[in-house]
């Protein structure tokens, strides 16, 4: 039987539950499709689909995801993984961005954002890029 020290670390496993039975021990997959896991059709469907607008409403780099208001004013939050974000700037608090949308399986009820593309970036915030170390402590960076 393997630990899970044993099982080599890639996104797929960050993103698991370990879930334990009596006398057994696996992994259950995340339900988020992240780029890596996103088939081939999910990923023509979200290309071809409509490019919204929106307001980035919360955004973690520590773990990895955050939400975006629509701007067409549904009152829906819309996730975002950390994968699905293009551009060297981390996405924070107000900015302006474009994406396109993806549902969530396995019920394909919620909405995911893909292909972010921050457009305008809120002034008066410290940003930061993809490159530069990640902030031990939000208050590091406090005014």
């Amino acid at each position: 039987m393997s630990s899970p020290q044993d099982i080599p670390q890639t996104q797929a496993f960050n993103n698991a539950q370990i879930s334990e039975s009596p006398g057994r021990r696996f992994l259950i997959p995340s339900p988020i499709p992240t780029r890596r896991t996103r088939t081939k059709s999910m990923s023509e469907r979200a290309a071809e689909g409509p490019t919204c607008k929106g307001v980035v409403k919360s955004f973690c780099r520590q773990k990895g995801h955050g939400f975006i208001h629509q701007e067409d004013g549904k009152k829906e939050d819309i996730f975002v993984h950390i994968s699905d974000i293009e551009g060297e700037w981390v996405p924070k608090e107000g900015d302006h961005v474009t994406f396109k949308t993806v549902t969530i399986p396995p019920r394909n009820e919620k909405l995911q954002a893909v292909h972010v593309v921050i457009t305008h970036l809120k002034p008066g915030v410290l940003h930061e890029r993809w490159d530069s170390p990640v902030p031990t402590s939000p208050e590091k960076y406090a005014d």
